[in-house]
């Protein structure tokens, strides 16, 4: 089969128009039979030229069903354990280091139930994003979803979102590592426990692990995987050895009902849904998705992405809700006194005991039952785990910057890879950012929160673009196909809501800025002709995606959770907005009012959806030619 016979039925031009083998001009062809102009002035002839279309737009007769991955010049040689080691090596991060804690002084021992909770939520996003995955296995993946099915400004608007999170994960790994590694008393300089910042000679120790990850990035995708691998085997072994040794060894079964009770008085469900987005849980299971990001360097995208995302969230799962319940077992039933409540210890006032605890939680409780040899192994896992994981959000928040510009979002120069197949402005310009991030931010608790919500935003936009697609483009081939979408793919875009609205004001308003930002950012890519691929704005997503951000906006300034002011009300923003977060919905009336928006958000979308021939021209640059029939 030609060039020119990649699509759905007969020949596709290039972006210029014109045959694959050429930018300049030449034919396409038209879904409909007949002639239509391409985009450079030519002419499509119609399918009767070439094999047969399918009028559906699969793979035409005669031919095997159309590979669909992007054409770019990343090397393709990651197999299904580098993928899942990726998103594995994600999830297992400074999440299983401090997430237990944090979760515990929000929700005290009910903090179980958030994890169960959103370990149900996430798996389900997860098995959303298996399915896209394999229909499209292209670097930067979840940039690229809302892109597909409802065009550059709803696609723009996602992506920055997953660029936000996955560029900020890697300085807060760092962070949190010299953070527990601060409870040394050679390193007891690094980092001002007070303050929540680095300090002294932890800035050079914060920098020089980005420096090393840039590093490992630049020698190419096969040895990140093999690194990763060995990495990420430590990181699992770890986490399982100390559950192992705390409920074997030290488990106190009163410390369930100790310290105010399971459920923190007065604020029961409450307490346990600020604790999703704001105690770490969400944090902690973020990261399933990266083998979605990777996979336009995957060997067998089809095959092993949906794999290894369904097996990395179902183990990191189990990982993380059995931390919580040794964490909680383990912990030394005088120090809960000493602190009184759950929620108090994240107040440790004089106490060496409680600082020495928020400092290096798993460490303290193994140091404190006399386990010192898993203390040693616990200090240097706090080096390996966040680590591990900033290394894998380096290297995806350059491939979700490589899809932006083969998106036409951003500057061109992000798409450009290296002699070694990499995108090497991508992995720089993700080290810079990560610099900056590492200045003013305070400790890893009070960040996760913002990163939680550019994540969960970034989730929301694929049960969206599932729905689109089922309903744009019906026949295009699925390895992984998700049963029961018309349930799953709204109750999983109404939970990302709900987990954007328990984050607070604060939080949301803050994100909003950023994405302003990211906005900002495009123009400019496309008033100063950076990418000569930029789109033109799909204006038809406008409405809704306007609607949804304000919608959400309001629910959350009127809502229950985080109150305060824009960017908390530090400086000209203290009185801004400053009365968020109010309670004037209540409880139930602001998660009814969430729920509810999310729903009218979810059918405009789809009702505002792309019409298939837009799809086609979208999805074009990542077909590959059908193999010859069998």
């Amino acid at each position: 089969m030609t060039e020119t016979q990649r699509q759905s039925g007969g020949s596709r031009a290039s972006r210029s128009g014109g045959t694959q083998a050429s930018r300049s001009g030449g034919t396409q062809a038209s879904r409909s039979g007949g002639t239509q102009p391409s985009r450079s002035g030519g002419t499509q002839p119609s399918p009767n030229g070439g094999a047969p279309a399918s009028p559906n737009g699969g793979a035409p007769a005669g031919a095997t069903s159309p590979q669909l991955r992007d054409r770019g010049d990343l090397d393709r040689g990651v197999g299904f354990l580098g993928l899942l080691w990726s998103s594995e090596g994600s999830l297992i991060g400074s999440g299983w280091l401090f997430g237990a804690l944090t979760a515990t002084t929000i929700a005290g021992p009910s903090a179980l139930i958030g994890w169960v909770a959103a370990s149900l939520i996430v798996m389900v996003l997860a098995l959303i994003h298996a399915e896209l995955g394999g229909m499209f296995p292209v670097a930067g993946g979840t940039s690229r979803f809302p892109h597909y099915a409802f065009g550059s400004l709803a696609g723009g608007t996602f992506g920055w979102m997953a660029y936000i999170q996955s560029a900020a994960v890697a300085p807060i790994e760092v962070l949190a590592a010299v953070e527990y590694l601060s409870s040394a008393h050679w390193a007891s300089g690094f980092y001002n426990a007070s303050s929540g910042t680095l300090h002294g000679a932890g800035w050079a120790v914060a920098i020089g692990l980005l420096l090393f990850f840039v590093v490992l990035n630049v020698l190419g995708v096969k040895w990140f995987a093999r690194i990763n691998g060995g990495i990420t085997a430590w990181k699992i072994l770890i986490p399982l050895l100390t559950i192992v040794v705390f409920l074997t060894t030290h488990f106190h079964g009163g410390n369930f009902t100790r310290g105010g009770g399971f459920f923190v008085h007065g604020a029961a469900l409450k307490s346990i849904l600020v604790g999703i987005p704001s105690g770490g849980i969400v944090f902690s299971l973020l990261g399933f998705e990266q083998a979605v990001q990777l996979a336009g360097e995957a060997r067998n995208p089809q095959r092993d992405v949906p794999r290894a995302v369904i097996v990395s969230i179902l183990l990191g799962c189990a990982i993380y809700i059995l931390v919580q319940v040794a964490f909680i077992a383990a912990l030394s039933p005088a120090l809960l006194e000493h602190g009184h409540t759950w929620t108090s210890l994240a107040n440790p006032g004089h106490s060496a005991a409680l600082k020495a605890l928020n400092q290096a939680p798993f460490y303290s409780v193994a140091k404190v039952a006399g386990l010192a040899w898993l203390a040693l192994l616990l200090r240097i896992d706090a080096v390996a785990s966040p680590g591990g994981t900033g290394l894998v959000y380096m290297t995806v928040a350059s491939r979700i910057s490589y899809g932006l510009a083969r998106n036409g979002y951003v500057p061109q120069i992000f798409e450009r890879t290296s002699t070694r197949r990499v995108p090497l402005f991508g992995i720089l310009f993700a080290f810079a950012l990560g610099c900056l991030f590492l200045l003013p931010f305070p400790s890893w608790n009070k960040l996760v929160g913002l990163i939680t919500e550019a994540a969960v935003l970034m989730y929301a936009g694929a049960p969206l673009a599932l729905g689109a697609l089922r309903l744009q483009k019906p026949d295009l081939p699925r390895p992984f196909h998700l049963r029961g979408e018309l349930v799953w793919a709204p109750l999983a875009f109404i939970c990302s809501n709900l987990i954007v609205y328990w984050a607070g004001w604060t939080t949301y308003s803050t994100l909003l800025i950023a994405l302003l930002i990211g906005y900002f950012l495009f123009w400019l890519s496309a008033t100063f002709k950076l990418n000569e691929h930029t789109p033109e704005i799909d204006w038809q997503a406008a409405p809704w995606l306007a609607a949804y951000l304000i919608g959400n906006g309001l629910i959350a300034y009127f809502g229950t959770f985080g109150p305060g002011g824009i960017l908390g009300g530090i400086g000209i923003f203290k009185h801004v907005l400053p009365d968020g977060g109010n309670n004037d919905l209540g409880l139930w009336g602001g998660l009814a009012a969430s729920a509810v928006w999310s729903i009218v958000i979810y059918i405009w979308a789809l009702w505002r959806r792309l019409p298939e021939s837009k799809v086609d021209e979208y999805i074009r640059d990542v077909f590959t030619a059908p193999g010859p029939a069998a």
